[in-house]
């Protein structure tokens, strides 16, 4: 799967784009991490769920079931919001 990387967490891919595998979102990003160590941290809290200001789409979607499941032609969008004051 085509996997759109957010500028925050290029410096784990180098590219803004990466390619991925999981039947479910889950193993999608378990996958991610194992190509990118450290990633999927970025992305998921200790509890296992989607950080509160990380946003995934999948195919223009948003997604934050973990288990949501996938086909191989979906497109995976990571989005991270940006805060400041």
């Amino acid at each position: 799967m085509n996997v759109l990387i957010p500028d925050a967490l290029r410096s784990y891919t180098q590219s803004g784009r990466a390619q991925a595998r999981g039947a479910t979102l889950a193993e999608l990003l378990a996958d991610l991490d194992r190509q990118y160590q450290g990633i999927r941290f970025r992305i998921i809290d200790e509890q296992d769920r989607v950080r509160r200001h990380i946003r995934i789409f999948i195919n223009g979607e948003q997604v934050d079931a973990l288990s949501h499941a996938l086909r191989e032609t979906d497109d995976v969008v990571i989005v991270q919001a940006l805060s400041g004051g």
